[in-house]
């Protein structure tokens, strides 16, 4: 809802985002799709799901707005409706993005602490609810941003470009959606995935004592753990998702909590000399690298999918040397 930078670094940022992004995130999704990764049908469902999300953001918040903006500031996509839209889509991704971060860590959560409820709540049926009900409500919460913004001029009966309006800050009602959407994001996001991962962490080192203590027992030494490998397998992804969004949104949060405290606006014109423009500026671009991380830690951290991946990349070139022979 500010000015995007303008410049080489800004430019060069962007179209890197843009390209790595856009491949990273259709290359996972493909991948994922096709089940051959080792991972549970819910694992996959919620991956899947994060990876097309991310996908959107790149396409909505970095291509259609960022790079439109510095390399295309005149078209279609800048007059009123359409730059409304835009964001409009850029902020429904985002938020759908993250909630669906959310609700991998608390699956991982009941799969690992909570037994009981495991064989009920973790399925790929309930996978699919919980994603679609957090597409919907990502969607719907973002509509009332369609109607906040007013055109900078009008040219022969065309809105041109998007201007917050000034009831925005006027009105205690939007005062206070604003006040919620940030909330809602980043802020309860970041207390709900630190809260289920500490309460998992807990759990995994109460239950490893006693398994170990058990395992010594009867064996009379410490002897290798096939279920315990496993589950270590399935919280380094877990904490490897989980502390990627955590440390990429961190400055986007530490800007809120800045503009909380001091009673001060958020910067809405670029300004590349300005510290609070800078701090604001660094948290957008580090928010939207985080829709390019999964796959660096997919590759980094699941054997089968680096392998999956391999295929992929070879596959291009392979092809090519057999049409040439």
């Amino acid at each position: 809802m500010h000015a995007p930078g303008n410049g080489p670094v800004f430019a060069i940022y962007y179209s890197s985002l843009a390209v790595f992004g856009v491949l990273a995130n259709f290359v996972t999704t493909v991948i994922l799709s096709q089940g051959k990764c080792g991972l549970s049908k819910c694992i996959t469902r919620y991956l899947v799901s994060m990876a097309v999300t991310d996908l959107l953001v790149i396409i909505t918040a970095v291509i259609l707005s960022r790079l439109r903006a510095i390399y295309f500031p005149a078209t279609f996509l800048s007059t009123t409706p359409a730059c409304s839209l835009v964001i409009v889509l850029s902020c429904a991704s985002r938020d759908t993005s993250v909630w669906l971060t959310v609700a991998f860590t608390y699956d991982r959560f009941i799969a690992i602490c909570c037994q009981q409820m495991k064989l009920r709540y973790c399925t790929e049926k309930t996978a699919a609810i919980v994603i679609g009900v957090v597409c919907v409500l990502g969607c719907l919460k973002n509509v009332p941003f369609y109607f906040i913004y007013e055109p900078v001029y009008v040219m022969n009966n065309v809105p041109w470009y998007c201007s917050i309006k000034d009831a925005y800050y006027k009105s205690a009602g939007w005062s206070c959606f604003d006040y919620l959407d940030r909330i809602l994001n980043p802020c309860l996001p970041f207390v709900l995935i630190l809260l289920f991962n500490a309460l998992t962490v807990r759990f995994i080192l109460a239950a490893s004592r006693a398994r170990r203590r058990l395992r010594v027992q009867n064996n009379g030494a410490k002897q290798s753990d096939p279920e315990m490998e496993s589950r270590r397998k399935s919280i380094i992804l877990l904490f490897a998702i989980s502390a990627s969004f955590i440390l990429l949104w961190l400055t986007y949060v530490v800007n809120f909590v800045f503009v909380q405290i001091t009673s001060k606006t958020y910067s809405v014109v670029f300004n590349g000399s300005n510290s609070k423009f800078i701090l604001q500026e660094s948290g957008y671009m580090l928010q939207l690298l985080s829709s390019c991380t999964n796959t660096c830690i997919y590759a980094g951290t699941q054997t089968k999918f680096r392998e999956q991946l391999k295929t992929a990349v070879k596959y291009p070139f392979e092809l090519i040397v057999k049409l040439l022979k």
